[in-house]
């Protein structure tokens, strides 16, 4: 047996890491593209399911929340106004997909004695933002929604708004 023919030589080994090794170059950068665009469409999906649960928040409290926890879920607390369970535990942390989430309120309180006992609330609506845990990596936009409904994006990777509105100049989504 011809000494040959024992295996592969090292020029051989080491052509074929550098094939592994371009692949690999071209395929990480649109695998991190594709999560990227996947924990924006995630954020787009939590922003409308919060957006509803205030909407309902407001309906049968009377007043707009100032927080995730009020219509979220919290384990171990009694359904009420400040833990009506709109929305699951996950968005209530206010972190998913790589997004912090989180309601802002608006400026005018609606009176207590207009609410149930320990209820607080505002009357002229709310925020909802979704901003990138690291701009360029988690997400590369930033979303924003109001009582309006309508969810606008900003390329920059933070929501803009002045509560209890959107900025207006937010590209609105299609």
């Amino acid at each position: 047996m011809d000494k040959r023919d024992d295996g592969f030589s090292l020029i051989e080994l080491l052509i074929v890491v550098a094939i592994i090794l371009i692949i690999a170059a071209i395929s990480i950068p649109n695998l991190l593209r594709s999560k990227m665009a996947a924990n924006e469409a995630s954020a787009v999906g939590s922003v409308r399911t919060i957006n509803v649960a205030a909407i309902e928040y407001q309906s049968t409290y009377g007043a707009f929340p100032s927080t995730l926890t009020q219509i979220g879920t919290t384990t171990g607390a009694a359904v009420g106004c400040n833990n009506s369970e709109f929305i699951d535990a996950v968005l209530t942390d206010g972190i998913k997909s790589g997004y912090n989430l989180a309601i802002i309120p608006g400026t005018q309180a609606v009176p207590s004695a207009s609410l149930p006992s320990g209820c607080t609330g505002f009357s002229d609506g709310y925020v909802v933002a979704a901003n990138p845990v690291t701009v360029g990596t988690s997400g590369q936009r930033a979303f924003c929604s109001d009582a309006t409904g309508v969810i606008r994006s900003n390329p920059t990777g933070t929501a803009s708004y002045t509560a209890p509105l959107c900025n207006p100049t937010q590209s609105p989504l299609q």
